[in-house]
């Protein structure tokens, strides 16, 4: 995923709905408990932490019990200091005090969200982290940590997560994608460990991608508390060893008992949010919505459709339908490259319109780039004494759509179609069409010439647009 592409627009719930999100969310409510809870008889060692004697009853304060009770508080503390609910006042004499964070929690949405952003990236790092326990072992052995030894390179682990998470975002935005359904994990492994061109993973490749997955179910099972999914994780009897007899019976065609996860609506915030941060183009549904019409058809316009549908109504939400008609065609003017594609989403835009936009479209009739596009808009709307275009006008308009189109989906099918359409229902249509003064109509007819199944036809195209460049002077 290359930082410099427009990546599918985010539809995010209100920012008050994400903050009570955020507050419940087992790690950040946990630690602001602990945060209330601390107070002049608090100690922490020389890294921050509480400690050891202090551990039972921080453990006591969050209801946790068992024997992973006191890790579980001791986490919860270091989020607690990470985040700023607590900060260390005296390090010599290890006390602490209320942070400045704290009071964020009970402040606006935007800060409770940010108090959270900063949770997220703690566990985030956590979860880039191997097991301690070899840790320790390596410490034990040598004193010292030799990444090497454990097979661990921490930017590479941190990227792999981060490859992980931006397929899981593309896959929730995207229009093709899942949406709200959650991902198989082996899907989601393989997403990023089988090359695109790889028709049949080999025995390597899958090897790797079953790697993938156990060191994934690890992480998704720490994310989860955070509130950035929700996660089934891997069937514990899929990981015994084989001799072993399972618990119950099983489907072996279940595809959730590998694991399955989903982003939550706060988990699509935060991962929005690093995305900005990393330098994308991240756009939400409602970014436009205070924006001029110009920027409304320039951004919209590489949306898919329903998102370009949802940011439009947002748009026009806030317009009354006449002025924003108006405003809509003045912005889709120009004969600059990206003119055609301004006035299909201008058109598009204005289906969504109601009638009482009528006499904007009416004072651009006789215009001779929105003429045409005025007439469609009319005639489906119904009005009555709509004037019948010249053939200059229709012409015009046909070179002005087919453009449009191969702006915003190229050589496609549906182009193919109209295509072959527009040369079999204009009788003599290159021997006319080549004479069209639209900067695109050299462009177009070649892309009907490599388009058009039928060789004469596509010769003919050929032939009109090299009329049609000697015309323009190319």
């Amino acid at each position: 995923m290359s930082d410099s592409s427009t990546l599918p627009p985010a539809r995010l719930r209100p920012e008050a709905e994400l903050a009570r999100d955020a507050l419940s969310a087992p790690v950040l409510a946990r630690a602001a408990r602990l945060a209330r809870w601390a107070g002049p008889d608090t100690r922490v060692d020389a890294g921050g932490g509480l400690v050891e004697e202090q551990l039972p009853a921080a453990a006591e304060q969050l209801g946790l019990s068992g024997d992973d009770a006191a890790a579980q508080a001791s986490e919860a503390w270091r989020i607690a200091v990470d985040t700023g609910l607590v900060e260390i006042t005296d390090e010599a004499a290890g006390t602490v005090a209320a942070g400045d964070g704290l009071a964020l929690l009970t402040g606006s949405p935007q800060d409770v969200l940010g108090v959270w952003l900063t949770a997220l990236e703690a566990v985030l790092a956590d979860a880039s982290v191997p097991d301690l326990d070899d840790l320790v072992d390596a410490m034990a052995e040598g004193g010292e940590v030799d990444l090497s030894t454990l097979d661990w390179d921490p930017d590479a682990e941190s990227e792999f997560l981060d490859g992980v998470l931006g397929n899981l975002y593309l896959l929730t935005v995207g229009e093709d994608g899942p949406g709200d359904a959650p991902v198989p994990l082996p899907a989601l492994a393989a997403s990023v460990i089988v090359p695109s061109d790889m028709s049949e993973p080999s025995n390597e490749v899958l090897e790797q991608v079953s790697d993938a997955m156990m060191r994934l179910d690890d992480q998704f099972r720490l994310l989860e508390p955070v509130g950035l999914v929700a996660y089934q994780p891997v069937d514990e009897a899929l990981m015994a060893d084989a001799d072993e007899e399972p618990a119950a019976p099983v489907d072996e065609a279940d595809v959730t008992r590998y694991g399955m996860v989903r982003l939550t609506p706060l988990g699509l915030y935060g991962l929005r949010a690093r995305l900005l941060d990393a330098g994308f183009e991240a756009p939400a549904v409602g970014d436009l919505a205070d924006k001029g019409a110009d920027a409304l058809l320039d951004g919209t316009a590489p949306y898919p459709p329903a998102a370009a549908h949802a940011e439009t109504e947002l748009w026009l939400a806030g317009r009354g339908p006449l002025d924003a008609a108006r405003e809509l065609l003045a912005a889709a003017r120009g004969l600059d490259p990206g003119a055609p594609l301004r006035r299909l989403s201008c058109q598009q835009a204005l289906s969504l319109v109601g009638a009482e936009a009528e006499p904007a479209l009416r004072e651009v009739l006789d215009d001779a780039e929105l003429g045409g596009l005025a007439r469609v808009w009319l005639t489906e709307h119904g009005a009555r004494d709509v004037p019948a275009p010249s053939q200059e006008m229709v012409f015009w308009l046909t070179i002005d759509t087919v453009a449009a189109q191969l702006a915003a989906e190229g050589n496609s099918e549906e182009l193919r179609a109209l295509v072959e359409g527009l040369a079999r229902q204009h009788s003599g249509f290159f021997d006319t069409v080549w004479r069209v003064e639209h900067p695109a109509t050299p462009d177009v007819l070649e892309a009907m010439g490599r388009l058009h199944p039928d060789k004469k036809v596509a010769k003919e195209a050929r032939k009109a647009a090299f009329k049609a460049r000697s015309q323009q002077g190319g």
